[in-house]
């Protein structure tokens, strides 16, 4: 079946939207080519479309919006929550985008600003102001009144934010303890004034580690005065984790998160080739490194087929230090000061892992070369480099956090420096030592 085909049966499945997701369907809309996009937005009512809006990628998103007017761009954004209506003002064209916001109505309009004010990678540019807020002096019974009226237009009903007259939270009350509290009973009585928040500065990643620490399915955002700004729900959250999941792994290959398979090669080549000149810098003092062994290489040709397994083992072992270390980073689990108590386990393990993997490295070069002092070389090297990327892989990304440069880019870089140049020295050093035997 080809892509034609595909997309018929996709237009298909639009005309009855019960039998599949949004999220599904706009999972295909990156695909369709503008016809077809404006063919799918005259299938579907507001509300449809709406729902297909918020579940598309961001670039599907702005290819819609350019295609409809912006009456109806604003019909679509009543079924909206505003934390994504902010995320597609942000990207879309700045003249488009200031149409649309004096389109709106008075009170909308000041809360997109508000939100729009926000650095989009913090708690104010994430979070959602659909939430319900209850004065704690209202009785159980106007507060269920009060939710039944609001709960339609909030993207949160489970959990109750409680406020007192100066509009300051003072806790939460879930809906499960309103609905069974005898209805003359205040709010206030049955509130939990024990509440974790942020202020709207704090950065989206320390965000989603208070949410995993703490179990949260939503936390409130207040200013100085610890009055509400808005709250950010769970799905943001786990937007959050995803997208910081992504951007380590991303950084750790040396590539930045701005570049997707759609990327030009011009971009491709401006993001790429700074690191690939930092990488360039560190394999010179690598070979460098060598050449000052070259009259010990020139005596004994083997060394030049072996060194190479001591530096990539060394590497292997420290990318796996380095991994652990920088989860537990970004996790708020580790500092450099919890450096000292770390090192010694690494230093065991780099013993006792060198220990087994020299030996059986040791045994075979032995056999191969028929010398067994190449074997001794290589076991001592082995140890000594899995050691020394033991305890790389520790103090380098700890120390990177210390100086407020994020381990996940840098990390890898000096660690395949130390390495590699450590490496080479230590296992030339030792041939340098038994040369004699080795000739």
């Amino acid at each position: 079946m080809d892509s034609n085909e595909n997309k018929e049966l996709d237009l298909e499945m639009t005309e009855n939207l019960d039998d599949v997701t949004t999220v599904d369907l706009a999972l295909q809309l990156s695909e369709y080519d503008d016809d077809e996009l404006q063919e799918l937005c005259q299938k579907l009512d507001d509300e449809e479309l709406a729902g297909i809006l918020e579940e598309s990628e961001l670039k599907t998103q702005l290819r819609i919006i350019k295609l409809l007017e912006n009456k109806r761009t604003l019909k679509l954004f009543g079924y909206m929550s505003k934390d994504d209506i902010v995320d597609i003002l942000g990207e879309i064209n700045v003249g488009k985008a200031k149409e649309l916001i004096n389109l709106m109505k008075e009170g909308d309009k000041k809360i997109i600003k508000q939100l729009l004010g926000y650095r989009d990678d913090c708690a104010g540019g994430i979070m959602t102001t659909e939430y319900i807020a209850l004065n704690s002096n209202l009785v159980i019974e106007d507060a269920i009144k009060k939710i039944k009226e609001i709960a339609p237009k909030t993207e949160l009903i489970d959990t109750i934010f409680v406020v007192n007259k100066n509009k300051e939270l003072i806790g939460t009350a879930e809906l499960r303890d309103i609905l069974v509290a005898p209805e003359d009973q205040k709010l206030e009585e049955i509130t939990n004034e024990h509440f974790v928040y942020v202020e709207p500065e704090t950065d989206q990643e320390e965000v989603a580690l208070i949410a995993s620490k703490y179990d949260l399915t939503a936390i409130p955002v207040l200013n100085k005065k610890r009055a509400m700004l808005g709250i950010i729900t769970i799905d943001d959250i786990v937007d959050v984790m995803v997208e910081e999941q992504t951007e380590d792994v991303l950084k750790m290959g040396g590539v930045a998160k701005e570049e997707t398979l759609d990327s030009s090669l011009g971009e491709s080549i401006k993001l790429r080739l700074p690191w690939l000149f930092v990488n360039l810098i560190t394999a010179f003092l690598a070979s460098m490194t060598v050449k000052s062994f070259e009259s010990t290489i020139a005596q004994v040709v083997a060394l030049s087929s072996i060194m190479s397994i001591i530096t990539g083992m060394g590497g292997n072992a420290g990318t796996q230090t380095v991994s652990i270390i920088i989860r537990n980073i970004a996790m708020g689990k580790v500092e450099l000061k919890d450096a000292w108590r770390l090192l010694g386990k690494q230093v065991l393990l780099g013993v006792f892992n060198g220990a087994i993997i020299g030996m059986v490295t040791g045994l075979i070069v032995s056999a191969i070369y028929g010398n067994i002092y190449l074997g001794i070389i290589v076991f001592l090297a082995m140890i000594a480099n899995l050691v020394i990327s033991g305890i790389c892989g520790i103090l380098i990304p700890l120390i990177l956090a210390k100086l407020k440069i994020d381990p996940a880019l840098s990390s890898s870089i000096f660690l395949t420096t130390a390495t590699d140049v450590l490496g080479f020295f230590i296992f030339l050093s030792l041939a340098k030592i038994f040369l004699p035997y080795l000739i």
